[in-house]
């Protein structure tokens, strides 16, 4: 090969990694900080893309640590899971800096419903138990694994994706996001919940009104 043809080479490889790396930064879920910290200050109203920062003279370790999953829970309702969380009004250290935890216990059969979260990808860690996980491709394909005691995970980022206890024992899995407020959208819980025309569902779902209103009394009970 020529001295030519190996500096045009570079010169193309060079050219690809200027693309990728623009392409991988404009993908983050959020934003690179501009200070080393940004402790969120949770007593002001203001947010623009996240919280403002705390002043510096007034951050404590506290604010960086947080004990809010160290423990299972019972789950108590219809999907047979409970959650909690460690987002940035748990953990205000982590303001600006892409990143969060939850930690969900199934009992068994219980079933996280199909659900995206629109700013981040999650993976998850099997604390115990046994997990069939999914998620759905835009191309209406299912992609599935069942996950052991001590297994690792991944749902990319905005995708529709479940997780149900496949054990007659409890589960449980910590979870972790690339973004500090990833969202959770759970497409039952919201098309039904919200104040959708019952006539829109009916034809979207191909099923009677009657129908959706019995939907919206089993997800939605009254009192």
């Amino acid at each position: 090969m020529s001295i030519k043809s190996i500096l045009k080479a570079i010169e193309i490889l060079y050219i690809c990694l200027i693309v990728f790396a623009a392409i991988s930064g404009s993908a983050l879920a959020d934003p690179d900080p501009l200070q080393d910290l940004c402790v969120a200050d949770l007593t002001l109203g203001v947010k623009v893309n996240g919280y403002p920062c705390k002043d510096p003279a007034n951050v404590t370790g506290a604010d960086f640590y947080y004990e809010g999953l160290a423990n299972a829970i019972v789950p108590n309702n219809t999907f047979g899971v409970a959650m909690l969380i460690a987002f940035i009004k748990q953990v205000p250290g982590i303001n600006t800096l892409g990143l969060s935890l939850a930690r969900a216990d199934f009992a068994p059969g219980g079933l996280v419903p199909p659900h995206t979260h629109p700013r981040a990808t999650e993976i998850i860690f099997l604390l115990e138990g046994a997990l069939n996980v999914s998620f759905i491709t835009t191309s209406n394909v299912v992609i599935s694994h069942t996950v052991q005691k001590g297994g690792v995970f991944v749902f990319p980022k905005g995708l529709v994706h479940f997780l149900k206890n496949i054990s007659d024992k409890p589960a449980a899995i910590i979870a972790a996001f690339d973004s500090q407020l990833p969202g959770t959208y759970v497409w039952s819980l919201s098309l039904f919940g919200a104040k959708i025309p019952e006539d829109v569902l009916a034809d979207t779902f191909q099923i009677t009104t009657d129908e959706v209103q019995n939907i919206r009394s089993q997800l939605f009970p009254t009192p």
